[in-house]
Order: structure tokens, then C-alpha cells, then sequence
């Protein structure tokens, strides 16, 4: 029995609460120093290239870009685009290696498969000047119309925000460049499904009962996705199909169009004299009405089809289909209009010179 008792009481004593000490803390000595900290790391939310002394900004910059190129770490890559971005955001704008060369080495970032990357990628290049990034559309809708072609839905989805962007600060560029017009619209058939051929061959009800062998299997399970490629196809067809601008009768503008060299780099680059041999997708499409006849012959019936089965899918798509199916309206009645005209003028051609005849 005492065994047993002095067990019971050892098992009691683990059960009891310890009492508090009530009263003062120890005063502690004048020249103490607390050196608990609450957290591991000492974060500076704030810093400024301005406060450094000392330091080569020029090569501190082309640090920050090898480091957004070549740095296996995600969030390194992500901090030295928002440097990037602060120092082309600054006043006046501090970029010495120049577009052309920023441009070169960051546009593969479009595909790179972190989105924060792609994200703030995109914040950097609304940072440029547009009159900047006028001359490259070219070489920028290469790296899209990849991006818009890749096997992820986020990327495709990413590359299409800086397609927007770009038809936003460039659109004439955009649709009119090399490849620009048809290229991209081959493009947009691979996302969506839209293949001319298929629309050529089969009625509106046999649309929706097609197979669609298309990196849209993946988009259709987000209706958003879809809905966002639509709207920027709708935006990229708005520009194609504007009409240009005229430009107010300068006597000495005319005359100098006739017999003065132009000033402007390779005026003539729209006929291709010394370029690569190219082919109809890849040919300079530079106003409206080429734009247009091409449009109609090769994507109009494919398109048309298409908006027409995303109509009946109703919600998000089918809201984005009928902005699609405005624009397609928009532009025939424009160019019906356009035909009238014509065929107006030469009428009243033709009876000036009966008049004169007779």
C-alpha cells in the first residue's frame, strides 16, 4: 500500500499547476542592452539608387538586367525587373543601354513560366516610350505569336495583356509590319479553333459538333480565357480595319512627295527590294483596304462561323462574341460604303466624258 500511495502522489504532483511568482521584476542593471528579436530578418521596405555613393548606376543597371536574364531565382529575376521598371519610370528616363538592346534581351521573358515575372515584364514595357517602341513591333510580335501558341494557359493568357498593350501604344505598327496582319491572325486561329479550312467545309450547325484539334481543348474548361482572346482578336480586327487618318493638303508636302528624297528609314520597305523572299502571311499589308481584301478572302468566313458558335455559349464568350460580331459588321458596312463611292465616282466619270463627247 505505501508503494501504491507514493506512486499516486508522483502522478499528482505532474498535474499541478505551477504557482506565479507576484510582484516586481528585477530591476535590471543601467546599461543593459535587449538583444531579443521578435523576427529573423531586418526588412527595408524603402531604398533609392540616389542615396548610394559612390556607385556606377550604369553598371549597376546592366546588373539588374543580367540578373532578370540569366538568375535561376524566381524572386531575384522578379525584384531586378521592378528596379528595371522604377529606372525607366524616373524623370528623365535612365536606360543606358537603350531600347533596341533592352528589348533584345528581355523579350523572352514573355514565355518564362513564373507569372510574377511575366507580370512585372509587362509593367516594364508600358514604361517605355511608345515612339521608342514603334520601330521593333516586328520583332516583338515574333516573341507574341509565340507566347499565344505555347502549351500553358497562363502564358497564353499573359501574352495576349501585352498584345493589348502593344496594339494600345502602336496599333498602326502592329497590324501593318511584316507578319503583322496575317501571321497574328493564324495565331488567333490556333488559340480559338477557328480554322479556315474547317469553316470552308462545314454549315453553322456542324460547327459545334466539330472536333477542334486546337490549343483551345485546355482554354475551354475558363470561360474567361476564351472570352479574352476573343476581345483582343476584336481589338486587333478594330485596328486593322480603321480607317487611315487624311492628312490636310499641304501644296509644299505634295511637291515634296514628288521630287524630294524621303526622310523617313526605308520608305520603300513595303516592297520588300532587298529583303528575305516572303511569303502571303508574312508580306506588309500597310492600309486598310489590302487589309481588308485579304480578310475577306482567307479569314472572314472562319471568323464569322466561329463568333456565330461562341454566340450560342452564352455568359462571359458570348458577351465578348458579339463585340467581335460588331466589329466584322462594322467593317463590311464600311467597306460596302467604300465600294458605293467608288463605283459612284467612276459613273459620274463616265458621264462627264459622254457629256464632253457629245
Amino acid at each position: 500500500m505505501g508503494s501504491s500511495d507514493k506512486k499516486k502522489r508522483e502522478k499528482k504532483k505532474d498535474f499541478n499547476k505551477a504557482k506565479l511568482k507576484v510582484g516586481k521584476a528585477k530591476a535590471k542593471a543601467a546599461n543593459f542592452t535587449d538583444t531579443s528579436f521578435k523576427s529573423k530578418s531586418i526588412v527595408v521596405n524603402q531604398h533609392t539608387l540616389a542615396a548610394l555613393d559612390g556607385v556606377d548606376l550604369v553598371g549597376l543597371f546592366k546588373q539588374h538586367l543580367n540578373q532578370a536574364i540569366n538568375s535561376k531565382s524566381d524572386k531575384l529575376r522578379q525584384e531586378a525587373l521592378v528596379q528595371l521598371t522604377k529606372d525607366l519610370s524616373s524623370k528623365p528616363i535612365f536606360n543606358p543601354v537603350g531600347v533596341p538592346n533592352l528589348l533584345t534581351k528581355l523579350l523572352p521573358l514573355i514565355t518564362d513560366s513564373v507569372a510574377n515575372v511575366r507580370t512585372n515584364f509587362l509593367k516594364l514595357l508600358r514604361a517605355l516610350p511608345p515612339s521608342d517602341v514603334a520601330p521593333h513591333v516586328e520583332k516583338i510580335l515574333m516573341y507574341i505569336r509565340g507566347g499565344m501558341t505555347h502549351l500553358s494557359t497562363d502564358i497564353r493568357s499573359d501574352t495576349l495583356s501585352v498584345l493589348d498593350w502593344l496594339i494600345e501604344v502602336c496599333p498602326d505598327e502592329t497590324v501593318s509590319c511584316p507578319g503583322g496582319w496575317l501571321k497574328t491572325l493564324n495565331s488567333f486561329s490556333s488559340m480559338l479553333g477557328w480554322n479556315p479550312s474547317v469553316a470552308s467545309t462545314l454549315s453553322v450547325k456542324g460547327w459545334t459538333s466539330a472536333t477542334k484539334t486546337s490549343l483551345n481543348k485546355v482554354s475551354k474548361k475558363n470561360g474567361e480565357a476564351q472570352a479574352k482572346q476573343i476581345t483582343i482578336l476584336a481589338k486587333f480586327l478594330e485596328a486593322g480595319f480603321r480607317p487611315e487618318t487624311p492628312l490636310p493638303y499641304d501644296e509644299q508636302r505634295y511637291w515634296d512627295s514628288i521630287y524630294r528624297m524621303p526622310t523617313i528609314p526605308n520608305p520603300f520597305a513595303y516592297l520588300n527590294l532587298w529583303g528575305a523572299q516572303r511569303d502571303e502571311d508574312g508580306e506588309m499589308y500597310p492600309d486598310r483596304i489590302s487589309r481588308q481584301q485579304v480578310f475577306e478572302r482567307k479569314w472572314r468566313a472562319a471568323i464569322k462561323t466561329g463568333v456565330m458558335g461562341a454566340k450560342q455559349e452564352g455568359g462571359v464568350i458570348g458577351r465578348a462574341a458579339s463585340v467581335l460580331d460588331k466589329v466584322l459588321r462594322t467593317a463590311a458596312a464600311e467597306e460596302e460604303g467604300a465600294k458605293k463611292f467608288v463605283e459612284e465616282q467612276e459613273q459620274d466619270r463616265v458621264e462627264e466624258v459622254e457629256v464632253v463627247e457629245a
